[in-house]
């Protein structure tokens, strides 16, 4: 399991950044969601890596 934190606000943002971290379900700064290991989820992650603190 990968526990994904928001650490950044989405002002700012650009709307695929925006999409990706809906798509995460990360809707406020603080915000932590766990999620099983997996191809699409680091390429998610890697996306804007800026904005997440990762465990």
């Amino acid at each position: 399991m990968i526990k994904v934190k928001l650490i950044r606000s989405w002002i700012g943002c650009s709307p695929k950044q925006r999409r990706v971290l809906a798509a995460l379900g990360l809707k406020r700064p603080g915000r932590v969601k766990s999620f099983k290991d997996n191809p699409a989820l680091r390429g998610m992650i890697a996306a804007v890596p800026h904005m997440l603190e990762v465990e």
